[in-house]
């Protein structure tokens, strides 16, 4: 058999394997937040890094299979990544509102359809709280209107949960 043809074979392989712990990952990880009364906005979340992660196994063992040097590969990665920071650097705002987002996810208790009070100088936000997006908060006001607020400006104000839709929280 052909090399070439070898090494389509084992993509083949690494493709279906990577696809198959992608389903049984997103399938474990809707029972985990299903058992523990995670929200859909957390699973998608989730599921999002468990793809990253497998991205890079992907293109890892991908690399391998079809004898990538590593010069060449860490040349891609580092021009891929430099190119990113310079992105980052270019517009420090996105990145701040990337890292708000991540620690009000894993270390703040606010959860979807609690009704919030965030406390500013001139003007206080209180509704309900109905998405939390990588970039902005959206909060639906008493009176109907959809406000949204920087997620990093949000770790700089006091935020009060003003009802919790689950009354007993770990």
């Amino acid at each position: 058999m052909d090399a070439f043809y070898q090494y389509a074979i084992k993509t083949l392989i690494l493709l279906t394997v990577t696809l198959l712990i992608r389903f049984l990952a997103g399938k474990a990880v809707g029972r985990f937040l299903s058992k523990f009364e995670g929200d859909i906005k957390r699973k998608r979340v989730s599921i999002r890094i468990i793809n990253l992660f497998l991205s890079i196994f992907f293109i890892l063992i991908f690399a391998a299979i079809w004898n990538i040097e590593t010069k060449d590969l860490i040349v891609f990665f580092t021009s891929t990544i430099t190119v990113i920071g310079i992105a980052f650097f270019a517009n420090w705002s996105i990145l701040s509102n990337i890292t708000a987002s991540l620690i009000l996810y894993f270390n703040h208790p606010l959860n979807i359809g609690e009704t919030l009070r965030i406390y500013d100088k001139e003007f206080d936000i209180e509704g309900e709280l109905i998405d939390l997006s990588f970039f902005f908060m959206y909060i639906k006001s008493s009176e109907g209107f959809l406000i949204t607020i920087p997620t990093s400006a949000v770790l700089n104000k006091t935020v009060i949960i003003k009802s919790q839709k689950n009354a007993h929280r770990g």
